[in-house]
């Protein structure tokens, strides 16, 4: 008992030192893509043929001065800024203001120019005013931030997984396709699970801890997902890996659990989620090995892998590879004949 406490202790936090030590990574990576390009470009003209091809690139890149262009590709700390500014600057300070500076503005003036009526005059204008800004900013920006954050998650794991690993792992456009679908129902299910058993559950306490848990593993999947699926693992495999090793999964998804769950809002907490996130791809891409396995897998997705297996039944047979993996209604899944102990991060 006290070796299994040791080893969920010992496991949360670590996972809880990768995913804050691992932020401060984003100084680098661009450093590092720099010398990586350097050095790639070195080794290409050892050729003929590169080197011609290099003399044309830099006939193009003159322009009408004789001056170079320069490379309008923005860095990675520039995505994250852009991202942060996004979603801290422009919606969640919008929010804030409105509901913190223009709300009491308004509710002053009231108050002062209509004297005792203040109040019945207040009682309908100020719900009035607020669905009219949720209306026509809050939900139209809501939305998307959701279509501009996908695009720049994806932009920026890209760039930390080719600093690290190379190029990515991609499989078929079909099993692509099928893998994101099945990927975003399941998670989807495992939310209303998390959010079904902290209001089921009947003892106090027990249903906030649990709930807290599946956004813990859950935020950990978001983050590890885009560097597990630029190395080719189908989300059967990812799943039980974080099963297998909840307690670090655990630690790793815990600083931004807590703080999506101080928001008093499901739209402030998706602010404040867009804000952190692309701090945690970074992490979860510099991320070290997890050398050990938990022998107590904690089977959480199991439930929803079996919803979404109930559900979509074909959709799940296509994301399933079939070079051996298992069905993911089992919530396990490795390569055949590769034994547990081998599905570590590479």
């Amino acid at each position: 008992m006290a070796d299994s406490l040791k080893i969920i202790f010992t496991g949360v936090g670590r996972g809880l030192k990768d995913s804050v030590v691992g932020t401060f990574k984003i100084y680098n990576i661009d450093k590092d893509l720099s010398e990586k390009s350097q050095q790639q470009q070195s080794e290409q003209r050892r050729t003929v043929l590169s080197m011609r091809r290099e003399e044309r690139q830099k006939a193009d890149q003159l322009t009408g001065k004789g001056e170079p262009k320069k490379n309008s590709e923005p860095s990675v700390r520039n995505r994250i800024l852009v991202c942060c500014a996004w979603n801290g600057g422009v919606f969640g300070l919008s929010i804030f203001m409105f509901n913190r500076a223009v709300l009491p503005c308004l509710q002053f003036l009231i108050h002062y120019f209509t004297g005792g009526t203040a109040a019945t005059i207040w009682h309908w204008m100020g719900p009035l005013l607020t669905w009219t800004f949720s209306a026509l900013w809050i939900i139209p920006i809501f939305i998307l931030s959701k279509i501009v954050n996908a695009l720049w998650f994806q932009d920026i794991a890209d760039a930390a997984y080719r600093k690290s690993r190379g190029r990515p792992l991609l499989p078929s456009l079909q099993m692509l396709i099928a893998d994101l679908l099945f990927s975003i129902i399941l998670e989807s299910v495992f939310l209303i699970q998390g959010m079904l058993a902290k209001r089921l559950l009947p003892i106090p306490g027990i249903g906030d801890l649990v709930s807290i848990l599946h956004m813990c593993l859950l935020y950990s999947l978001y983050s590890f997902e885009y560097k597990w699926f630029n190395m080719n693992w189908p989300l059967q495999k990812r799943v039980a890996y974080i099963e297998n090793n909840w307690p670090y999964f655990v630690g790793f998804g815990l600083p931004l659990a807590i703080m999506t769950s101080m928001a008093d809002s499901f739209v402030i907490s998706g602010c404040v989620f867009s804000l952190f996130f692309p701090l945690f791809i970074i992490s979860a891409n510099e991320a070290g090995h997890i050398h050990e396995i938990h022998d107590m897998p904690l089977m959480l997705f199991t439930p929803a892998a079996k919803v979404t297996n109930q559900l979509f039944p074909k959709l799940s047979r296509r994301a399933t590879p079939s070079s051996g993996h298992t069905t993911p209604s089992s919530g396990h899944s490795t390569p055949a004949g590769t034994p547990k102990k081998q599905l570590h991060i590479r």
